[in-house]
């Protein structure tokens, strides 16, 4: 965007007729700008709908939206279930490259998020957006009354605090383009994240708040959004004076009044700002890694654990890995593999940390796409606003954000689960469950049962001693060493059945041989009949967060067949799940539930 920082045009009397939609240059890639469509309807929708439904909001073929979510499928950005289709963890990888590229997260959040604990009020970080502002940091607040925006949720500049700030930096186009969707869009029904805009004063009122907000650094947000709701922006300058992006600080009319938010937190919103604006100023500058598959390659990047299949979309990069994919792909769905679609997102995970500009010739060669090829995405990028050009340098704009990070951004352990220990119960038909550690108890956080006549049946929710269960051994056994033995002093251990270990040098060796296996087997001790086998689930950094188990009559064959033929289907479950969650805890963080 260009910048100028002159008064904004005082043209209010000139009637722009509503804008209409730019015509696609003619090497734009048709399937990927549906593919696209249909992944922004989906983010609509809030993260679901029918397939249905959205060839009515997309204005698609009911069979061409058929063939895209086939091919997302494929990708393992969607998950189809029957007619119904649902936003899938891996799909932030898309919005994670724009993140990781722009920097501004990795460099300020930690300022952001203490600035919040300091303030007790949810604090955010926006960019600007064409004529909007993109949330890519938020740190919230938990309360009854509480902010609901996500990463990647676009708001209209005009009702926001941060808005008046981003549009001192408006060129005359920009501030055209604002007259034009004002005219075309007068209930802000195009911006999903906030109510429907009921009456124009906040329009009106926009440019005099750009003047206040040039002449005082700060910009107010008084109850534009709604009701109640009452913000503070100070805008994140780079050391030539741009602005890198807006802080807010929001909070609610019941704690705050706008004016007493101004007085009470712009000195502490202002002292963050400048150790942000300092973390800029000795930020290193990125470096361009040394070429295909280097250290920083996007976590979920086209990829080699199969031939084909989501599996396949974790690190194959280089000339010949998604050719590979794409081939292998194309035969086993045939006409519902959409091979240019899959190729022209693709092209957005060339980018990432240390990869924020690239030529074209680098996307070609970072992603093995055809010069030819990742041109024309490139274009169709460009075209829909996903990409920005300057000369022969590509970078990833905030609008990529929009392709599912909303709502997948407030996913939670649970909701990630769920689809993969569903398919491990459609596997092995035995129950299975998702387990965290709390105190000297496990919960279950997630229970997928068989539906065998003899099941069984722990509910979400319910808790059980840790040291008479697979997932409570595999958990405690993840422990630092002092905490597990701080653990093992404390607990008491009981004989729930007349097989339950009790004695504590028998519960240490065994917590040491699972650490060894990596699994953990009990039969028999928390209830007679009753057989469990668990394995951990490990975040970004590689610590033990939850233990996915599976449960059966310990009637149905030897331990050691148990061991050979489940060990190897919860490991794999675990893998998938931790994939998931490694791309959504990027830049999340991801609770329980």
């Amino acid at each position: 965007m260009t910048s100028t920082h002159g008064a904004p045009p005082a043209d209010s009397a000139l009637s722009p007729a509503p804008p209409v939609p730019p015509v696609p240059p003619e090497e734009a890639v048709t399937p990927l700008m549906r593919g696209i469509s249909v992944l922004r309807g989906l983010t609509d929708a809030g993260g679901a709908a029918t397939l249905s439904d959205l060839g009515r909001a997309t204005g698609l073929a009911r069979s061409t939206v058929d063939r895209v979510a086939a091919t997302l499928a494929r990708m393992g950005y969607v998950h189809l279930d029957g007619s119904n289709a649902a936003l899938a963890p891996r799909l932030m990888e898309l919005g994670n490259a724009y993140l990781a590229a722009l920097r501004l997260p990795d460099l300020l959040s930690g300022h952001a998020d203490a600035l919040a604990d300091a303030l007790d009020e949810s604090v955010s970080l926006a960019v600007a957006d064409g004529d909007g502002i993109r949330f890519i940091h938020q740190a919230i607040r938990r309360r009854a009354l509480s902010l609901s925006f996500r990463i990647g949720d676009l708001l209209p500049a005009e009702r926001t605090a941060p808005g008046p700030l981003l549009a001192t930096e408006w060129s005359a186009q920009d501030w055209a383009r604002w007259r034009e969707r004002q005219l075309a869009d007068p209930e802000d029904l195009g911006f999903p994240a906030i109510p429907r805009r009921a009456h124009d004063a906040a329009t009106a009122d926009f440019p005099r708040r750009v003047e206040e907000a040039r002449l005082r650094g700060w910009a107010l947000d008084d109850q534009l959004i709604e009701p109640g709701l009452v913000a503070l922006s100070v805008a994140v300058r780079t050391p030539d004076g741009r602005i890198a992006c807006v802080a807010s600080a929001v909070s609610h009319t019941s704690r705050h009044s706008a004016d007493s938010l101004r007085d009470s937190l712009l000195p502490r919103l202002r002292t963050a700002v400048a150790a942000m604006e300092r973390e800029l100023a000795i930020a290193p500058s990125p470096e361009t890694p040394s070429g295909p598959g280097g250290p920083n390659r996007p976590s979920g990047a086209i990829g080699a654990k199969g031939a084909s299949g989501p599996d396949a979309l974790e690190g194959l990069m280089g000339p010949t890995g998604l050719v590979a994919w794409t081939s292998a792909s194309k035969q086993e769905l045939g006409g519902e593999f959409i091979t240019s679609l899959a190729r022209g997102l693709t092209a957005i995970t060339a980018f990432g940390e240390g990869r924020a500009e690239l030529t074209l010739s680098e996307v070609a060669e970072r992603t093995g796409l055809p010069r030819a090829t990742a041109r024309r995405a490139l274009i169709t990028l460009q075209h829909l606003g996903h990409v920005t050009v300057e000369g022969r340098a590509f970078r990833l704009a905030p609008r990529v954000l929009s392709l599912g990070f909303p709502p997948l951004s407030k996913a939670t352990l649970t909701h990630i689960a769920r689809p993969h220990l569903t398919a491990l119960t459609d596997r092995g038909k035995n129950s299975t469950s998702l387990a965290v550690l709390t105190d000297d108890h496990v919960q279950c956080a997630l229970s997928v049962p068989a539906g065998r006549i003899m099941d069984v049946d722990i509910a979400a929710g319910s808790r059980v001693p840790a040291y008479a269960t697979s997932a409570g051994r595999v958990l405690v056994a993840s422990l630092p060493a002092e905490r597990r033995a701080a653990w093992l002093a404390h607990v008491r251990l009981e004989a729930l059945t007349p097989r339950t270990v009790t004695r504590p040098t028998d519960l240490e060796a065994i917590l040491q041989r699972v650490r060894d296996d990596g699994y953990a087997l009990v039969d028999d001790e928390l209830e007679e009949g009753l057989r469990s086998v668990a394995v951990p689930v490990r975040d970004r950094e590689g610590v033990v967060v939850a233990a996915v188990n599976v449960h059966m009559h310990s009637g149905r064959g030897p331990a050691a067949e148990c061991v050979m033929d489940i060990v190897p289907e919860l490991r794999a479950t675990a893998d998938s799940l931790e994939a998931d969650l490694h791309v959504t805890g990027r830049f999340v963080h991801v609770p329980v539930s």
